[in-house]
């Protein structure tokens, strides 16, 4: 399993010692930023799995840091603060924290939080990357609908679109024009399977005609299979 990394922003040194020391001990990768500003920096230069973020900072404070990290991500923050108000509380979770911690604490109620914060994005991720995949450069959003190449979104028919899947629910695996159609066209057509013929042909213009390397591959005299070489 992956080493979780977390980034602590946080201006005290002997604070920001003391969490980082307690955090690695518990297996983390821990980086340390001592001002808003440079904790901005940080949290742009690698996808961080958390995030613990003071509230007081130099240069830029901590609200406004959660504010402009959460414009453009989802990753868990945790604000520590010193301010025990619950307006100020409330103010930080309007911002966009997922969490509140005020100082002084307990380190066993920070792991703890850090633990229920992790589990919680890790199971929303989970949830939202169900029904996604990938072959190279090929993305299907199986729930949505949506094909991608390179980037550059595909616009399929629904028969397209269903052929697509069962290739890429199989890929690496050669598939007979028969089972093609058994699955999904849902029936049998009786020396009709040629249509499966026409329609890799449709799909092959759209996914592999502009693009490198070709996913489309025929295998004589048997059928077709989805891989990258």
């Amino acid at each position: 399993m992956a080493q979780e990394s977390i980034l602590l922003v946080e201006d005290e040194d002997n604070v920001a010692r003391f969490i980082q020391l307690e955090l690695e001990f518990e297996g983390y990768y821990v980086e340390v930023a001592s001002d808003g500003q440079q904790g901005w920096e940080l949290s742009q230069q690698k996808e961080w799995d958390l995030i613990l973020l003071d509230w007081m900072l130099p240069k830029l404070n901590g609200l406004e840091v959660c504010r402009r990290i959460r414009k453009l991500s989802e990753i868990p923050i945790i604000v520590l603060t010193a301010r025990d108000y619950v307006g100020d509380k409330i103010a930080g979770l309007d911002t966009g924290a997922d969490d509140y911690i005020t100082k002084p604490f307990e380190i066993e109620e920070l792991l703890a939080r850090i633990r229920a914060n992790l589990r919680r994005h890790n199971k929303e991720k989970g949830a939202a990357n169900e029904g996604i995949m990938q072959l190279e450069d090929l993305l299907l959003d199986e729930r949505k609908r949506l094909v991608f190449r390179s980037e550059n979104q595909i616009e399929l028919t629904q028969r397209e679109f269903d052929l697509l899947l069962y290739l890429m629910q199989n890929a690496g695996t050669v598939l007979t024009r028969e089972q093609l159609l058994s699955n999904v066209w849902g029936f049998d057509f009786v020396g009709e399977t040629n249509v499966v013929d026409v329609y890799i042909r449709y799909l092959r213009n759209k996914l592999d005609r502009d693009f490198t390397p070709k996913l489309i591959q025929t295998v004589r005299g048997i059928g077709y299979v989805l891989r990258s070489s």
